[in-house]
């Protein structure tokens, strides 16, 4: 998913949320366990949340904070799953006709900025992507969030963009994460041809 996009924003919200509960739960001195027999429910359910892979709900975020004995905490963690539910509900709502209308959307933005700054941790921006990345990296965001498959029409609006490297003098200051260029985004032809197109 695109590293700017607010899918990727609630993906990071609600694992910075699992992480501090972690922490919680480890200053506190307890296993997850005995969380969860504090708690009331299944282990499982400790490892879940732990995890990212379910989100808490208020009361269980008012559940482990008690059984940890830090209950001062509960109220601004609350706040921080509902900010993440928020955006991801945003996210749904742009997305849910495709990508494309979300990609045309961002380019007259673009157009009127002069200085991009751009920090990428998981995929390369969409300016540096080709086709078939980007193709790759819409497939996989398509089926992973149900949304309508438009995919055909999202690459072309996507790499409308990229003339922008080219026309209007906007200047670029990038930074990427090393990882980024090797995670394998589509298959092995896919990443071999970014990479090449993204080094000249």
């Amino acid at each position: 998913m695109s590293p700017s996009s607010p899918s990727s924003s609630v993906a990071a919200a609600r694992r910075a949320l699992a992480d501090r509960l972690v922490e919680i739960r480890k200053d506190a001195g307890i296993t997850g366990h005995e969380l969860s027999v504090r708690c009331g429910w299944h282990p499982a359910k400790t490892s879940r949340i732990q995890s990212g892979k379910v989100a808490p709900t208020d009361a269980d975020i008012r559940a482990w904070c008690a059984a940890c004995g830090a209950g001062e905490q509960a109220a601004d963690l609350v706040a921080t799953a509902r900010a993440a539910d928020s955006m991801y509900v945003e996210w749904r709502r742009r997305h849910r006709t495709g990508l494309r209308q979300a990609q045309e959307r961002l380019i007259s933005g673009y157009e009127e900025t002069s200085l991009f700054r751009i920090y990428v941790s998981n995929v390369l921006p969409g300016f540096f992507q080709t086709p078939e990345y980007a193709t790759a990296l819409m497939r996989s965001m398509t089926d992973f969030h149900e949304t309508p498959d438009d995919v055909a029409e999202a690459v072309p609006a996507r790499m409308a963009r990229s003339r922008l490297l080219y026309e209007g003098g906007h200047r670029f200051a990038v930074l990427i994460e090393e990882w980024v260029l090797r995670s394998q985004i589509g298959d092995a032809e896919t990443m071999a041809g970014q990479l090449r197109t993204f080094s000249h």
